[in-house]
């Protein structure tokens, strides 16, 4: 697939086929967020994958648009030291996306449907995921194939994008 293609039409996937995903799929994946940029070099983050449903159930509860969480295949939990000052987190968030995004793509070019999940109970979080003090866990991405397999040729939606020209100045606003 080719990238832009894949980025002009990535979707959100939340209902996902009772189907297990390859190993070496998941492991694809969480490497692609690996490569993906940071700041300085400094790669500020850990992945966990999770796939066992128990826990996907108890992450089911970290916030409240989790509720697709217990029916994915499996969801990866993006880790990264709890800065003690704002401007540290500016850097550390936008590698995050950076490391997200390429979750979306991988998992997109692999056939595989993703969705991301904020966490608002970074304490039950915590609690499933055993992550040490001094880190925390903001978001997850869950993962599996899509119950709909349509979901990846359906075009996006009319609409769903504001047109290019109202958000691209040149040169100067």
């Amino acid at each position: 697939m080719e990238v832009l293609d894949a980025i002009g039409h990535v979707r959100v996937i939340r209902s996902y086929a009772e189907r297990p995903l390859e190993p070496d799929s998941m492991t694809s994946i969480v490497d692609a967020a690996r490569h993906a940029g940071s700041s300085q070099n400094r790669q500020r983050w850990d992945f966990v994958l999770i796939t066992e449903r128990a826990t996907l159930e108890r992450l089911g509860q970290v916030g409240r648009y989790a509720a697709h969480v217990p029916r994915a295949t499996a969801a990866i939990a993006l880790v990264t030291p709890d800065p003690p000052t704002p401007r540290a987190a500016l850097s550390i968030t936008w590698d995050l996306g950076r490391a997200a995004q390429n979750i979306v793509l991988a998992a997109w070019a692999l056939g595989i449907g993703s969705c991301p999940v904020t966490v608002y109970d970074h304490d039950l979080a915590r609690e499933v995921i055993g992550y040490p003090e001094g880190r925390d866990c903001m978001y997850l991405i869950t993962l599996g194939y899509p119950a709909d397999p349509d979901d990846l040729a359906r075009p996006p939606r009319p609409g769903g994008r504001k047109p290019l020209d109202e958000v691209l100045h040149r040169e100067r606003w």
